[in-house]
């Protein structure tokens, strides 16, 4: 029977379906020797089907001590899978030394971007990332210039991610059904570097700043600042959603 208050309190809606679970396993495609880590492998559909290569190292993570028990008893027979009974937001990543990962799951709706947004500081560890998130996150993670959803989210990933929406999953998939669709996508470190790590912080601040309310044009929204709005060569009147993301980091740092 399931315990549906547990599951609603850890954000637990786990896949069921096979041709869903299959055609996310072939977009991750494990190879061999990859380390790969899994958040919230619930009762391990998917861990199942990425341990069909024995070649990988797989790390699985789960706040729910009872699916970790549960795990270690069903892949018992895995010595190349180590289940870790926490809470990923409060897991030291610095911890794991086999580089580089790749990361996956079927995250909880309730802290999928706070867990995507802690990977910023661990970006060069990474080769790439699945998730299985909310549609709408989704969109606002893919969010592109010119459109509702260059926002925060899109902003801040952008420096230091590519990412790709690859298909739509919807309710009927999961054993609970969500109330909303779902999408899996793709995340990559960006083969350039645009912005240090020491910055991460105050351009974070600056963007959600430059992003206060959309209504209101960049000039209003950053009125704290100092800006040279003649020399920075930007239209003042311009919404922070008309600007991409080598602009903004331009500006930020002409007043950092």
């Amino acid at each position: 029977m399931i315990n549906r208050a547990k599951r609603r309190k850890f954000g637990q809606n786990y896949l069921k379906d096979k041709l869903v679970l299959a055609k996310m396993s072939d977009y991750i495609n494990p190879k061999k020797t990859d380390h790969i880590i899994e958040i919230g492998p619930g009762e391990g559909a998917l861990t199942k089907s990425l341990l069909l290569n024995k070649d990988i190292k797989l790390k699985a993570i789960d706040i729910d001590k009872q699916n970790v028990d549960l795990l270690k008893e069903k892949f018992s027979s895995y010595s190349n899978a180590n289940f870790i009974h926490a809470d990923f937001l409060d897991y030291d990543l610095n911890k794991i030394t086999d580089l580089p990962l790749r990361i996956v799951g079927n995250l909880p709706y309730n802290v999928s971007t706070q867990i995507i947004l802690s990977f910023i500081n661990h970006h060069q560890k990474i080769y790439d990332m699945h998730f299985l998130v909310q549609k709408e996150v989704a969109e606002k993670i893919n969010g592109k210039i010119q459109t509702k959803n260059w926002g925060k989210l899109a902003i801040k990933i952008a420096c230091f991610f590519e990412s790709e929406m690859l298909f739509d999953v919807y309710p009927e998939s999961f054993d609970i059904k969500p109330k909303v669709d779902s999408t899996f996508i793709k995340l990559k470190p960006r083969p350039d570097k645009i912005i240090n790590t020491n910055e991460i912080e105050g351009f974070f601040s600056f963007i959600d700043d430059a992003l206060t309310s959309k209504r209101k044009n960049i000039k209003n929204n950053l009125k704290k600042y100092d800006i040279d709005w003649r020399k920075a060569s930007i239209d003042p009147t311009s919404r922070t959603e008309q600007l991409n993301l080598e602009t903004l980091i331009s500006l930020f740092r002409s007043v950092s």
